[in-house]
């Protein structure tokens, strides 16, 4: 980032202590605005003051939006405050990430960060996640207006208690919780402990206690905020005087972690900025730079941090290298994604793309109703392979034709499959789910299935299942076409594909079908087991208060009721994701059987 600027501008005991003399005792004007005219003004309120000061100071700018409270679940929110002529409704200094590079150039933490970089203790995402635990635990951290911003507590599966927890069993987030959690807390243990004590002696506090649970939110920081910046590849590598990048370390981070410098955060008093020829230079280049001179970085960008997900964003976020669009270089700015002026007051949504409830629930910690990009995880158990008969041939078979054993299923497959939703296009419909046919035969004996173009499940599973489920003569069956194939004396190697076709030759499709079914009903058993049906999961979400106190409940509930279902977010969320689980099982089901009917009627 920009060395010029690093010299001298880290004076953030200052900073602090002016921006907290404002909170306690503010001037006139101050006081005469409706943040901060009641006596009685709210933490939020004052933790959103003290940020926007700072991000002033640091040359971000709100130009058509606004930051508030937006509520608990969500916390913080950005919000239309009026129209941008140009659509550009925040912009923030690529210089304010919290990046790997930023990190190793920090002016404290940064050179034992390096060291313990290049001796392999840690890696990029580990890096961003340890300092995020230290630099919460410092009084003075130059990021405390940012991370007072933060949520304290996350609805990931993470931070649910053990009666939360349970709301999962049955799905695939259960058991992968569990895991993570056990992951995380040996990582604490062997590892960042000891690395955290060494940052913070560094700090003058070698007596702090780290906890697992700094750990744990650093960790939750970071997966459900950090973004994949395009950085220009000048910004990262900024060139010598031979036009040669700059030779600032042996090792790298996500192939760009060392810089010539790092840009710090202002001080609020001389606010320096790179020396004006230098900056020109940067931007000269970053203005010669081809699409395809960029380099994606891992980071957290205070500000455009605070968007949240809708399926319809209002906004997108891009990177102004040299300023052409925005008038800063370098930075990240907020776009709005509508041709008409935004309302007034309307939160500006950004998509954080195309995520199941089980991928939101798991890094972000919530879940959306009705989710159209659900989809449906299933596998075979790898240790299941040795309790089948032949387990060693099939294993070998499963080898060499790269077999995949688990499988992810989109909700949007359903719209190609026989029973498509109503609310499909005729284009969908039309689709077919892939251009792999199965007419693999070179005897002429197996035709191509009539059902082929509505089979939504994948072609890779299915040639997993067809293995697993061979009879003793379709095993001999494939044997001797391979054989035949590529000669007895095995004068080459069969390819992935000849093996496939070999074994849809002898097997066909019911087989691997109805090995497909027992599957998909064997899940729907873990999840009804304990939860009941998909209409017990509806049932249960219509009658409880989805609150957080018992007083939000509807007036209309005696208190005992309210209390009887009162369910808090964490539950209510594991609740819709289940629910959505076991739909897309029963659809999935539906699917299976039926083609699994047409290929036991057509192999006749």
């Amino acid at each position: 980032m920009n060395s010029e600027i690093v010299e001298g501008s880290l004076l953030i005991n200052p900073l602090i202590k002016a921006l907290h003399t404002t909170i306690l005792s503010p001037s006139k004007s101050d006081a005469e605005s409706p943040t901060l005219s009641s006596a009685m003004v709210t933490p939020e309120e004052a933790k959103l003051h003290q940020f926007l000061q700072w991000l002033e100071l640091n040359r971000a700018e709100l130009r058509g939006c606004r930051i508030k409270y937006s509520e608990s679940s969500k916390g913080f929110g950005i919000f239309s405050s009026n129209h941008a002529s140009d659509g550009i409704l925040l912009v923030v200094p690529l210089d304010l990430a919290i990046t790997p590079m930023s990190v190793l150039q920090d002016p404290l933490l940064g050179p034992e960060c390096r060291a313990m970089f290049e001796e392999g203790e840690v890696d990029d995402r580990l890096l961003i996640t340890l300092f995020l635990t230290v630099e919460h635990l410092r009084e003075n951290s130059s990021w405390k207006p940012y991370f007072d911003m933060l949520p304290t507590t996350f609805g990931n599966p993470l931070w649910f208690s053990e009666d939360e927890l349970l709301e999962l069993k049955g799905t695939t987030l259960y058991r992968a919780a569990q895991l993570q959690k056990k992951t995380l807390q040996s990582l604490f243990d062997e590892k960042v402990k000891r690395l955290a004590k060494k940052l913070l002696t560094l700090d003058g506090h070698p007596e702090r206690d780290v906890k697992f649970e700094d750990f744990l939110w650093a960790n939750s920081i970071f997966w459900s905020r950090a973004l994949n910046i395009p950085f220009p590849r000048c910004y990262i590598f900024p060139m010598d005087s031979e036009g040669q990048d700059s030779d600032i370390s042996s090792k790298s981070v996500n192939s760009a972690t060392q810089t010539n410098g790092c840009g710090s955060l202002s001080n609020g008093e001389s606010a320096k900025v790179p020396e004006y020829d230098a900056l020109q230079d940067k931007v000269a280049s970053a203005a010669s730079v081809s699409q395809g001179e960029i380099v994606w970085v891992e980071g957290l960008v205070p500000g455009i941090d605070f968007c949240n997900h809708d399926f319809k964003a209002a906004a997108t976020w891009e990177v102004d290298g040299t300023g052409a669009t925005t008038g800063v270089p370098f930075s990240m700015y907020l776009l709005s994604a509508g041709e008409n002026p935004s309302l007034i007051e309307k939160e500006i949504s950004i998509s954080y793309g195309n995520k199941g409830n089980e991928e939101l629930l798991y890094l972000y910690g919530f879940v959306m109703n009705d989710n159209p990009d659900d989809y449906l995880m299933v596998h075979y158990p790898v240790e299941a392979i040795q309790n089948v008969d032949f387990s060693d041939s099939k294993a070998q078979l499963l080898e060499a034709q790269k077999a995949e054993l688990r499988c992810l299923l989109p909700r949007s497959l359903l719209n190609r499959g026989f029973f498509p939703p109503s609310n499909s296009s005729e284009e969908d419909k039309d689709k077919p789910v892939s251009s792999q046919v199965c007419n693999y035969s070179w005897s002429g004996q197996r035709k191509t299935p009539s059902y082929v173009y509505n089979l939504v499940f994948p072609a890779n599973f299915l040639n997993a299942l067809r293995t697993l489920a061979m009879k003793e003569t379709e095993l001999y069956r494939v044997s001797s076409l391979l054989e035949e194939l590529v000669g007895s004396g095995g004068e080459r190697q069969p390819t992935d594909t000849e093996v496939q076709a070999a074994i849809w030759e002898a097997c066909g499709d019911s087989g691997a079908l109805q090995l497909l079914v027992d599957l998909l009903n064997m899940k729907m058993l873990d999840l009804e087991e304990g939860s009941g049906t998909e209409e017990n999961d509806t049932e249960l979400l219509e009658k409880a208060c989805t609150a957080e106190t018992p007083e939000d409940c509807k007036e209309s509930r005696t208190s005992d009721i309210a209390q009887n279902h009162l369910l808090s977010r964490n539950k209510q969320s594991s609740i819709i994701y289940r629910r959505g689980q076991k739909q897309l099982t029963r659809l999935f089901v539906k699917e299976a059987e039926h083609a699994l009917h047409l290929a036991l009627t057509e192999e006749l």
